[in-house]
């Protein structure tokens, strides 16, 4: 298409990197919003940041964007960095913030075709590619509609194939599915998927721990700022405690039965009386026969086990527990 396709002549970071930052931070006058952050994110990943509101998340996303300058360190997004090479980054990256940006006088067809044109594509080819993205999203129905008689989900799915237009090689996606409904939200995580799989890489900022479980290959936290953990939901669930067994025994036996029993093999089941089941914190999933044998050495039936491991919100919530505890203070050295 005519004015729209990405120049292919990028420089590319090793390993095909296309988001990485050295020590980048920003100070607002006597706040520091960003210190030595480090990141990466390959071609066709999903790198999610969390955070707290004013964890520095979307400060982030605007350096990367080359919105904002650092005010130390170094970012580079597709290879070109961001301070020496603002306009290469821009050519690159498609932006997508919490509220709809698009112009409500223009249909939503007429949105798309806009800023194809401005982006360099003549009225053919403009209007090619709205179209293809109107398929993209589903917004065929409401291809001649203003954006404000949209719902909140089509005003996102709209405010997305705006930011694709030009084809970026990197989508940063700021909270993009705060307020929607879950079909919605759904709806937009199909869509980020079939983007990653055709090579696009995406940062995605969310407060949704979910929505990172289901879209991050890694995930970053941020906290006042600074990198606090860092790894994929899987490595990031393994710091926070073992994977548990819940153990539904025979009403005959009950919940202390069963815990007398596991205990006497070693165990440090927690019995809980309400909903008549006993939980058991294991190491590994090969565990569960240990559990059975137990409590049929007992002659205990189990009616009902289920196995769970941490999930990200055990993971934040541990974080956050961490941040603000109070550090311990070295004790008075007497003189």
């Amino acid at each position: 298409m005519s004015g729209l396709t990405v120049p292919v002549d990028a420089p590319m970071a090793g390993d095909d990197i296309m988001i990485e930052t050295e020590d980048v931070g920003k100070v607002f006058g006597s706040v520091r919003a960003l210190d030595s952050v480090n990141i990466t994110a390959r071609r066709g990943t999903v790198l999610a940041l969390l955070g707290h509101n004013g964890a520095g998340k979307t400060t982030l996303v605007n350096i990367l964007a080359a919105a904002l300058p650092p005010s130390s360190g170094r970012a580079r997004v597709a290879g070109f960095d961001v301070t020496r090479e603002p306009r290469e980054v821009r050519r690159r990256v498609g932006l997508t913030g919490q509220f709809a940006s698009v112009d409500a006088q223009l249909s939503g067809r007429e949105n798309l075709v806009l800023i194809a044109r401005l982006l360099g594509a003549d009225r053919r080819s403009a209007r090619a590619r709205a179209d293809e993205l109107l398929e993209l999203f589903g917004l065929q129905d409401f291809a001649t509609r203003r954006p404000g008689t949209y719902s909140g989900g089509l005003r996102r799915r709209l405010d997305l194939a705006a930011s694709l237009v030009g084809q970026p090689d990197v989508i940063f996606l700021d909270e993009p599915t705060t307020g929607l409904d879950p079909s919605s939200r759904l709806r937009l995580w199909e869509i980020v998927e079939g983007l990653v799989a055709q090579g696009t890489t995406v940062l995605l900022t969310t407060q949704y721990l979910d929505e990172a479980d289901r879209l991050a290959d890694s995930i970053t936290v941020l906290s006042a700022g600074s990198v606090i953990a860092g790894g994929t939901a899987a490595e990031l669930k393994a710091t926070v405690g073992q994977r548990t067994v819940t153990v539904t025994p025979d009403p005959a036996a009950g919940p202390d039965a069963a815990a007398a029993a596991l205990r006497r093999a070693g165990m440090e089941p927690v019995p809980d009386r309400e909903n008549g089941t006993v939980v058991i914190a294991i190491e590994a999933s090969k565990d569960i026969a240990a559990v059975i044998r137990a409590l049929d050495h007992a002659g205990i039936e189990a009616t009902e086990l289920s196995f769970g491991e941490p999930s990200l919100d055990d993971v934040y919530l541990a974080l956050a527990d961490q941040q603000t505890r109070p550090r311990p203070t070295a004790p008075a050295v007497a003189p």
